[in-house]
């Protein structure tokens, strides 16, 4: 390393500066590629062999977030933290071990290396953890020197099942466990793995193939795609394995003879192509219904498949079952929760001379739903209200609670259109204690009118909800910080005030939720500053493309909460 640096990049402590250059030291004396972290997963120290391997320099990596920084996914994008197993063990001290994940090199490629975390205490005083990352060792395929397979001992076996078990219980997607269980069994089992799964109408699709060619897993789109239904009778077994029936062996002979159905012609078309010459079909049973079926198939290596490998492989289907049926109960109750989700959240009005326009994001992690909401609606003419809140939780429970408090902010606002916001608010505390359950909210709520002045006037309450911005056409920005009262649900009873502002033309009005500027490591005054700083710098962007950018340059990327923004733009002078 060229140095050692503290934390927010100021220059290390005397007693820092020399514990950096021991942990420096230390780490120069393993070969393996090793990374120290501090107790707050932030980058305190790298050797040569982790810059060599990641093709960064240790100025790149010193004073980052190890999981922001290098951890993705097989498609490049950042692992969900709450998802990490790697993040959870330097944060509590556990050591811990993973296999074949992603990270990101230097040049924006990706690396599959397997990992080791330990706890690791670098002097008096200080804590943290060593994570050592290498390249995993490549599955024993067993040739011997005629291309014959030797079997699995029995240790083998239990190993694997037991990986398999580990991958397929950490995902909830069902690509990723299918992609899991592929490179489990390809070439430690097969040379191709395929996977035949049923839809919930009885279609089934071919939705993965998987080959091992040249060292690597390669995917062969151009056999998966729709395949014909499962006959009832057929007796070939693919055909038996979807309607739930043993394993079998395979081979290209089973297909040889005419085909009695539209799946017994792909078959013949699938050993065409991978050129087979043995094969073990399985089916996937959930815990209910046959969900699909796996083929194993060994094409290079020369040992056929025997009736002693399928015990194995029906362990290893009844797994893959398990994990695809909670898979699948996961994206039902997903779309149904994105379902509610579009239900619940309105349609916005159309206002003469102003543009409005709002967005909501899930919590990368939950149900897709949360409590964080906005609303806009037409009371007595000429005024409209505007409103953004945010109930405790990110879940189903949360979702439900946003809805009744914003059904009820409607009813009482509608029914007493000329009342100042903080008395519907008063209203709405008093409903949320005795009706609703719901634990705390935060909220804003405004009226906004047309004045004699031609100018738009903004009347508003805030009950513990960040403030809104306003951002004129010049770039100014000012937080609407007046009118601030205790959040709803606490059970104490104060005077809520109310604060008027006019809105000059061309000025933009942000009302938004805590996630897009709440961060675990920073205040939410750096938060809050972020916001404004890069409000102004867009400031003359459409109103659409000012809350996407916001959204994608001001959401702190370690911050799992939803985001709701509802923002209006004034026409410009008459």
């Amino acid at each position: 390393m060229d140095g050692v640096t503290g934390r927010e990049g100021f220059p290390p402590s005397g007693h820092q500066a020399r514990s950096g250059a021991r942990l420096d030291g230390t780490l120069e004396n393993l070969r393996a590629c090793t990374i120290a972290v501090d107790d707050d997963g932030l980058i305190v120290a790298v050797n040569s062999a982790a810059q060599n391997l990641l093709g960064r320099e240790a100025a790149e990596l010193v004073g980052q977030d190890f999981h922001d920084l290098l951890h993705r996914d097989r498609y490049g994008h950042s692992v969900p933290r709450t998802r990490c197993r790697m993040r959870k063990a330097l944060l509590t001290g556990d050591t811990r071990h993973g296999d074949a994940e992603w990270f990101a090199r230097g040049d924006g490629t990706l690396v599959q290396l397997s990992w080791l975390v330990t706890p690791y205490t670098p002097g008096p005083g200080g804590t943290g953890a060593l994570a050592l990352l290498y390249e995993p060792k490549q599955p024993d395929v067993r040739h011997g020197d005629t291309g014959h397979s030797a079997p699995l001992t029995e240790l083998d076996r239990l190993a694997l099942l037991a990986e398999t078990t580990t991958q397929l219980t950490s995902t909830l997607d069902v690509d990723e466990a299918l992609n899991r269980l592929a490179a489990l069994t390809v070439p430690r089992l097969a040379d191709w793995a395929i996977f035949d799964l049923l839809t919930e109408r009885d279609e089934v699709r071919r939705v993965l193939v998987m080959e091992h060619k040249d060292g690597i897993l390669a995917e062969r789109d151009d056999l998966q795609g729709p395949m014909p239904p499962v006959p009832a009778e057929s007796p070939m077994p693919l055909s038996r394995a979807l309607r739930g029936a043993a394993s079998s062996l395979v081979g290209p002979a089973t297909y040889q003879g005419p085909p009695d159905s539209g799946i017994a012609v792909e078959q013949q078309r699938l050993f065409t192509a991978t050129g087979m010459h043995s094969a073990v079909i399985a089916p996937i049973r959930g815990l209910r219904d046959v969900l699909g079926a796996l083929t194993l198939g060994r094409a290079e290596r020369h040992g056929a498949f025997t009736p002693a490998d399928l015990p194995l492989m029906e362990d290893l289907t009844r797994r893959a079952g398990l994990a695809l049926d909670n898979a699948r109960l996961y994206q039902r109750q997903r779309k149904v929760a994105e379902t509610m989700q579009r239900h619940l959240l309105p349609q916005l009005p159309v206002l003469p001379g102003l543009e409005m326009t709002a967005r909501y994001v899930p919590a990368p992690d939950a149900s897709s739903v949360g409590g964080d909401w906005y609303d806009a609606f037409a009371l007595a003419a000429p005024a409209h209200a505007l409103a953004i809140g945010d109930v405790v939780g990110h879940d189903l429970d949360a979702a439900a609670g946003m809805a009744q408090v914003r059904n009820m902010l409607r009813a009482f606002a509608w029914s007493h259109p000329e009342a100042a916001p903080s008395a519907i608010v008063t209203q709405l505390d008093e409903a949320v204690m005795h009706i609703a359950e719901v634990p705390m909210a935060t909220m804003v709520l405004a009226t906004l009118t047309s004045g004699d002045d031609a100018l738009w006037h903004l009347r508003w309450t805030n009950a513990g909800h960040p403030p809104p911005l306003l951002v004129t056409h010049d770039g100014q920005t000012r937080y609407l910080d007046e009118a601030r009262g205790i959040l709803l649900g606490t059970g104490v009873i104060r005077p809520r005030p109310d604060t008027v502002t006019v809105l000059p033309p061309r000025t933009t009005l942000l009302l938004y939720t805590d996630g897009l500027v709440e961060s675990p490591h920073h205040s939410i005054d750096h938060g809050l500053d972020r916001l404004r700083r890069h409000a102004a710098s867009l400031a003359h962007r459409p109103l659409d493309s000012f809350c996407d950018l916001l959204l994608d340059q001001v959401r702190p990327s370690d911050n799992d909460d939803d985001v709701a923004m509802l923002a209006l733009r004034t026409p410009p002078p008459a």
